[in-house]
């Protein structure tokens, strides 16, 4: 099995069309949407975790391409710098995923890397600068 995080860019004639169904049917992929902007009459950005065997996940990314959608990996991944965060929330109130919680019982902030979807929300929100890309 394949599971890959990828950025989906593709031209405003595909906005309207059933891409990610495709995926689903014609590929057996599983998907899980991790950001979209998608807007009629201009370029759509969607990025996607897609999970399936080797060959399945190659023909739904050759199914890409040949429809003129642009396919590059999430590279860019958020860390936090356990030393410089003061735990301060901050980041929780802009996390869209959840990725960054308040524990109760310690009130400290806790990172979930796996949940993040590297929209860098946190790293402009965080005062100490404790929430850094790694590129």
């Amino acid at each position: 099995m394949v599971s890959k995080r990828i950025v989906l860019t593709f031209p405003h004639k595909l906005v309207d069309k059933p891409i990610v169904y495709k995926l689903v049917k014609d590929f057996d992929l599983v998907f899980n949407i991790l950001q979209a902007k998608i807007t009629p009459q201009e370029e759509g950005l969607l990025v996607l975790e897609l999970t399936g065997t080797k060959e399945h996940y190659a023909n739904g990314i050759k199914y890409l391409t040949g429809l003129g959608v642009n396919i590059q990996p999430l590279s860019k991944d958020v860390t936090r710098d356990d030393d410089r965060c003061t735990h301060c929330g901050a980041c929780i109130t802009v996390c869209p995923t959840e990725a960054l919680i308040m524990d109760k019982n310690t009130m400290k902030v806790v990172f979930d890397p796996d949940k993040c979807i590297a929209c860098e929300l946190c790293v402009k929100a965080c005062p100490p600068r404790a929430m850094v890309i790694k590129l």
